[in-house]
């Protein structure tokens, strides 16, 4: 379970029991790790996501940001209705517990949630997964191989029998390290639900869209119909 203490009189601070290192605001600031010559890289999405580095670890700084047309009034407020109703603090308890089930997400470092009249702004920090890229990159330089799309299948059927729903499940959030080793990333929003065959078929519909998007707006993209079936077959193998 996260461990949550005060950083300031309107700052929690999220963490995790087995984190050997302390953190203050900073640490949730990007220009903190600009000026220590920290910053690794950056995502080139539509908001920007920071990798750093702290000692020998890798990390990954986002920011909670809205989408929608929501998002055009209020781009970084939520409602507060208490601390672990928010949905920083419900992404970092679903990653811990995906990793207690052996799941390939990233490990949650530390979360922060600050308060400001009745809503609240929120980032959160992870460790970076190593060597690895998400498979839109990936799709977009080379196919992959049929024992890489039967082992893509196989991992999303490894989530959803153990009831984890994605939110967002697209071509985005997954990703492919150098080793083969398929991972699932961004889980805000994301729920444990009881197994029913309505959501799964609708999440694996959601990525199989993400997939015919990306492939109308670059030709380039390697992506085919047919492929689709060999996703298919490892997510059934699983059961």
């Amino acid at each position: 379970m996260p461990q949550v203490s005060r950083l300031t009189n309107r700052e929690f601070l999220i963490s995790s029991d087995n984190v050997n290192f302390s953190m203050s605001s900073d640490w949730f600031s990007p220009s903190y790790w600009q000026q220590n010559d920290a910053v690794t890289g950056q995502s080139q999405g539509r908001n920007i996501t920071y990798f750093v580095k702290h000692q020998d670890k890798q990390l990954v700084l986002r920011h909670y940001y809205r989408g929608g047309l929501i998002g055009k009034i209020a781009k970084d407020g939520y409602l507060y209705a208490g601390l672990k109703q928010s949905r920083v603090y419900k992404e970092f308890a679903l990653l811990e517990k995906m990793l207690e089930l052996g799941l390939p997400v990233p490990k949650p470092i530390a979360a922060r949630l600050v308060k400001k009249l009745h809503l609240y702004t929120a980032d959160i920090i992870m460790e970076q997964i190593p060597l690895a890229q998400d498979l839109f990159q990936i799709l977009k330089v080379r196919a992959l191989t049929k024992d890489e799309w039967i082992n893509l299948g196989n991992t999303i059927a490894k989530f959803h029998q153990n009831g984890i729903y994605h939110a967002d499940l697209n071509i985005h959030n997954l990703m492919m390290d150098n080793t083969g080793k398929i991972w699932l990333i961004d889980f805000d929003r994301g729920q444990i639900k009881p197994n029913k065959a309505k959501w799964q078929k609708s999440n694996l519909e959601r990525l199989k869209r993400s997939l015919e998007k990306e492939k109308s707006k670059y030709p380039e993209f390697n992506w085919q119909a047919n492929q689709w079936l060999h996703l298919l077959k490892g997510y059934q193998s699983q059961d």
